[in-house]
């Protein structure tokens, strides 16, 4: 089968599309062929070397954090799925991996993955998987948005950031999207109230905010000072500094910075397929690739200026 792979630490030319040997699962485990994975920062710092101390320094590393596809076969002991059933999911964030979700087939732990919503197509699943999953564990699990609070949505055009600007409306929250002005239309349609252009607005200028939600990861401590008395915020955007405001906020109690590391098992991504089938979620997707052109579609997320994602197809022995 084909599967994309790093071959070094560097640019997006690193990857390559390897014929490798299809997988068998083990027990527990759910052979899916893929037919889409999004691109997600994950994918980006691994193919860089800035996890090093996850991926190692042994090549090849797989690439493509997310997928959504079709059972292929399951091994003993993986209850509730079964061959034809369409899946989406994620691989392990904290481990490295030969193969990841951009390939024609992965394996994965039965509690990784979950059915996908009917609705949606396997391009428009695997746009929400990472996305939608941290956006619903940075609102409900992080900070705790309750009705009527005053959510900040920094970065909202993002992948994560249009998911947080739908669920925080659903949830209840009266919604304030930070993002270049030419996206203020599709995000109010997503559920803002309110749509503030990031080029034209300081800190200083807006809040003061329940809830803020980062996605960015810089400046922080100016953020941090737009809360309001028991407000809270998480980022998912780490960089050094970012890591340095999070360890110098932890002294505030309640307004200290949160941060996590999503790992979606299934229970996260029912409840994130239920949100979809609840008309609360839709995908957001900005461009999609075939595999063919990972590359150019890595080089297109670390351009920014996207709004959703972008999602690369897999399109069987066709490459």
């Amino acid at each position: 089968m084909k599967a994309v792979q790093i071959t070094s630490f560097g640019t997006a030319d690193v990857l390559r599309i390897n014929d490798v040997d299809r997988p068998a699962p083990g027990a527990g485990e759910v052979l899916v062929a893929v037919e889409a994975s999004s691109v997600n920062g994950h994918d980006v710092i691994v193919r860089t070397g800035q996890l090093k101390m996850v991926s190692g320094r042994r090549f090849p590393i797989g690439t493509g954090l997310d997928f959504a596809g079709v059972v292929a076969a399951t091994g003993a002991g993986a209850d509730g799925y079964r061959v034809g059933d369409r899946v989406w999911g994620m691989v392990h964030p904290r481990q490295r991996h030969a193969v990841a979700g951009a390939a024609e087939y992965v394996v994965v732990s039965a509690d990784r993955l979950s059915h996908a919503p009917a609705d949606l197509s396997s391009v428009e699943s695997a746009s929400l998987v990472v996305a939608g999953s941290t956006a619903l564990i940075a609102l409900r699990d992080s900070v705790h948005l309750a009705a009527g609070e005053r959510v900040l949505v920094r970065g909202a055009a993002g992948g994560v950031g249009t998911a947080a600007v739908q669920l925080a409306h659903a949830m209840g929250g009266h919604v304030t999207a930070l993002a270049r002005d030419r996206h203020a239309e599709i995000l109010t349609d997503l559920g803002a109230d309110e749509v503030l252009d990031y080029g034209s607005v300081t800190s200083e200028q807006i809040g003061p905010f329940d809830v803020i939600v980062d996605t960015v990861g810089t400046e922080l401590h100016c953020y941090r000072s737009r809360l309001a008395k028991g407000g809270r915020m998480v980022t998912v955007g780490l960089s050094p500094s970012a890591i340095a405001a999070i360890a110098a906020s932890s002294v505030h109690g309640s307004r200290r910075i949160r941060t996590f590391s999503a790992n979606p098992e299934t229970p996260v991504l029912r409840d994130l397929a239920g949100h979809v089938a609840s008309g609360a979620l839709r995908p957001v997707v900005d461009s999609v690739y075939p595999l063919a052109d990972i590359a150019a579609a890595h080089q297109a997320f670390e351009r920014g200026g996207v709004v959703g994602k972008h999602v690369v197809t897999v399109p069987r022995s066709a490459l």
